[in-house]
């Protein structure tokens, strides 16, 4: 056997060998079965991906970066991952980045020989440094690509963090924490895209919302960091700030203009009856935190 053939990834499904069988509804029916087993998989590695949080909120404290590694679907749901963080709570975009093997271009056509690229998945770690953070992902804990950015993170100091879909995967050697979430052979054999793409779908998602509530820009459950950049945001933003001062919509809009859109001042201005200044001066010496800022911490 190679090594690939080796990975629980890439073996045949006994649940799932007579797919080309089954009418339409059924083979449906069978999938979902599958992706039934990726939730509780996950569960199992909370307490590796609490660490994660952990070693990048120490990080991004000290002023670090969070640079993701990937090749195919792991680099593409990285980018989908590090995308959303600026309009949702207000992250600047160098500061939480994803690097795919290939280039930005491999998002939207495949690019498959990259990720065979070991020294340069090296040269896409080479601007990090020790404050910084590199996460490589992997649903076979193997891609060369993801192993050279994560030696090259570690011999520069930065932390490095290790996502892998198969029980122990050469990315640990490389990684400060390694998470490893073990979803069995794929319904397709070998299609990483489904089941161990899933499970890197949750983890990246439980990642990034996790360190940024403890960050605090999240109050209760609002995304009090929102960017209201469209409409719907603006409409988001005001129920922000209506739901969390409990005034009405034209307070709230009122109060966001006065703010410059800025949810957490805007409900600060309106708990503390201040001004906007005074509110945003507040949240800096809280280092944003609102719950400080309003004595509730």
């Amino acid at each position: 056997m190679s090594q690939l053939d080796r990975l629980t990834t890439e073996l045949a499904n006994p649940r799932t060998v007579d797919l080309d069988r089954l009418d339409t509804l059924h083979v449906l029916e069978r999938l979902n079965a599958e992706d039934l087993l990726v939730a509780p998989a996950v569960r199992t590695a909370l307490p590796r991906l609490a660490s994660a949080v952990e070693l990048a909120l120490d990080r991004w404290q000290r002023g670090g970066r969070i640079a993701l590694f990937g090749a195919g679907t792991s680099g593409r749901l990285a980018l989908l991952d590090a995308a959303e963080l600026g309009p949702t709570f207000g992250v600047p975009p160098e500061r939480y980045v994803a690097r795919l093997a290939g280039g930005a271009n491999a998002f939207l056509q495949a690019v498959e020989g990259a990720e065979d690229d070991r020294q340069a998945g090296a040269v896409a770690a080479s601007d990090l440094g020790p404050p910084d953070v590199a996460f490589g992902i992997a649903a076979s804990g193997r891609t060369p690509w993801v192993l050279g950015a994560l030696a090259a993170a570690r011999e520069r100091g930065a932390a490095t963090i290790g996502l892998a879909c198969v029980p122990r995967p050469a990315l640990a050697d490389h990684a400060d924490v390694c998470i490893v979430v073990e979803t069995g052979p794929e319904p397709i054999a070998g299609s990483t895209r489904m089941k161990a793409g899933t499970a890197q779908k949750l983890v990246l998602n439980a990642f990034s919302s996790t360190l940024m509530i403890r960050l605090g820009k999240v109050y209760g459950n609002l995304m009090v960091d929102v960017q209201a950049t469209n409409d719907k945001l603006r409409q988001r933003a005001t129920r922000l700030v209506s739901d969390a001062a409990g005034v009405d919509a034209g307070t709230a809009a009122q109060a966001l203009l006065d703010a410059n859109g800025a949810v957490k001042v805007a409900i600060a201005m309106l708990r503390l009856n201040t001004t906007a200044d005074e509110a945003e001066q507040r949240l800096q010496q809280a280092d944003g935190r609102l719950r400080v800022v309003l004595g509730e911490a």
